[in-house]
């Protein structure tokens, strides 16, 4: 009875431990980290993503664990002096290896991409833009990561990027239901089209009605077992910083003083500015023979017009363009119907959370709080925002106005589909951006393959499992009949 004892605690002990091994197999993933530079037109930016390496093929495993904004202006802003474009990622570069551990900093993936700032400065100098990317990677490359390379996106990239970021954090893609016990894919409708505004360009990507895209038009993702065609398209001098340079040559050519109205700014705000700026940039036509030669400047006077705003806004966009075709933006660029609900970030976001807009109000609601804005002196908002960046605070109702006229006007928005337009810059821990679906997409994270229907232990090792407590039970077995 003694023996028998033993061998059934035996294969007890057996048992527990056996099982014990496999939690600790698989309750003790390895962390993995991801870094991205975003490098755009006014500023760059460092994101830090971190994941468990047992669960690098899900959806929404991803976290954002740090952020760096770096100092001073885009990289495109260095083309004169190019060793500072590297120099200027050192900060951030710095504060990185204190977040990732030293055993971990040789395999952390780093990436820099660029957009509409670098996108231009490649129009107008591509020697400039050449020795700029490479005083970036020369810096990156001084640092202990495994550094991937410093690109430019093209517009549709990044437009494209961003949409991938929104559905992956929000688990558009798959979900796993646990009480299914399987992956389960949402419906088409649910997946969110993106609206990215930044500072020299503008994007939107949406999966449409149907698969009338042409290959020109479409861009072809294969995630998670399913194919999607996303219509995408990046409009370059459509940012808001550049979109204010546009129409500030615009009213100033338009006027024979050397003082101008300018409708969007504040009463009591004044901003002098010198022509020579307007030919510095592709998107404010150089050659325009309208503008006058040398350093002269004007002096823009602001009027605090709402109305008289959102006309010289339009006057930006080439509507008749698109003649009396109804699947058109502007400038002759097709677009099939809206569908389905929008995620709208960055600039979209940032000024209308300044403005207290971001809570789906009606249409109706918007127009009214950004004429009232618009009608607010100088002095009243300097006194009622003073930590506001002076630079930025007149230039809110502008930026609001363009805001509706792309929307509405160009993107074909209207009073029934401004609800599905959601105005948000964070799903779950991570910042909405093309940055997490760039590395996702560089990094393979996104697997063209479905997911494996029920997630368990190692096949390995639960047949060794099995094996000893299936052999400590016919011992003990044994041991009863002897």
């Amino acid at each position: 009875s003694a023996i028998v004892g033993a061998l059934v605690a035996l294969s007890i002990i057996t048992l527990v431990l056996s099982l014990v091994r496999i939690e600790d197999v698989t309750l003790l993933p390895t962390v993995k980290y991801g870094m991205v530079f975003d490098a755009g037109s006014s500023h760059t930016s460092l994101f830090i993503y971190e994941w468990d390496s047992d669960k690098e093929n899900n959806t929404g495993v991803v976290s954002q664990t740090w952020s760096c904004d770096v100092q001073g202006q885009g990289i495109s802003s260095y083309a004169n002096n190019p060793s500072e474009a590297g120099n200027s990622l050192r900060e951030c570069l710095d504060k990185a290896l204190q977040v990732v551990p030293a055993e971990k900093q040789r395999d952390v993936p780093a990436y820099l991409g660029a957009t509409a700032g670098m996108r231009l400065l490649r129009e107008q100098n591509s020697s400039a833009t050449e020795q700029v990317l490479a005083e970036v990677a020369k810096t990156m490359q001084e640092y202990p990561v495994a550094f991937k390379g410093a690109r430019i996106l093209t517009g549709e990239e990044e437009g494209a990027y961003g949409w991938i970021t929104i559905n992956y954090l929000l688990d558009s893609f798959t979900k796993y239901s646990p009480k299914a016990h399987t992956w389960l894919r949402p419906e088409a409708a649910n997946i969110f089209g993106a609206l990215d505004l930044g500072g020299a360009s503008t994007q939107i990507a949406f999966m449409p009605e149907g698969s009338g895209l042409s290959q020109n038009e479409a861009s072809e993702f294969t995630l998670y077992g399913y194919s999607y065609n996303i219509y995408t398209h990046s409009y370059l001098c459509y940012g808001q910083n550049v979109m204010l340079k546009r129409l500030a040559k615009e009213l100033i050519v338009s006027s024979s003083s050397t003082r101008v109205q300018h409708p969007c700014y504040p009463k009591g705000y004044t901003e002098t500015v010198s022509l020579s700026s307007f030919r510095a940039s592709p998107c404010t036509d150089g050659s325009d023979p309208r503008l006058a030669l040398g350093d002269s400047t004007a002096t823009l006077e602001g009027r605090g017009n709402a109305s008289a705003c959102l006309a010289a806004l339009r006057k930006l966009f080439n509507f008749s363009a698109c003649g009396h075709s109804q699947h058109c933006t502007f400038d002759g660029v097709y677009q099939p119907p809206l569908r389905g609900q929008f995620i709208a970030f960055s600039a979209f976001y940032y000024n209308f959370k300044f403005l207290n807009l971001t809570e789906g109000q009606p249409l109706a609601v918007v127009r009214e709080s950004i004429e009232g804005f618009c009608t607010r002196s100088w002095e009243d908002l300097s006194s009622s925002y003073p930590k506001e960046n002076p630079e930025r605070l007149p230039k809110y109702c502008a930026n609001a106005n363009y805001i509706l006229t792309l929307l509405l006007d160009a993107y074909k928005f209207n009073e029934t589909s401004w609800s599905n337009i959601i105005f948000q810059m964070k799903a779950g821990s991570a910042d909405v951006g093309w940055t997490l679906g760039y590395m996702l997409n560089l990094t393979n994270m996104v697997p063209a393959e479905a997911p494996p229907s029920l997630k368990g232990h190692r096949p390995s090792l639960w047949a060794a499992a099995i094996t000893i407590i299936i052999l400590t039970l016919i011992f003990g077995l044994a041991a009863l009949v002897l």
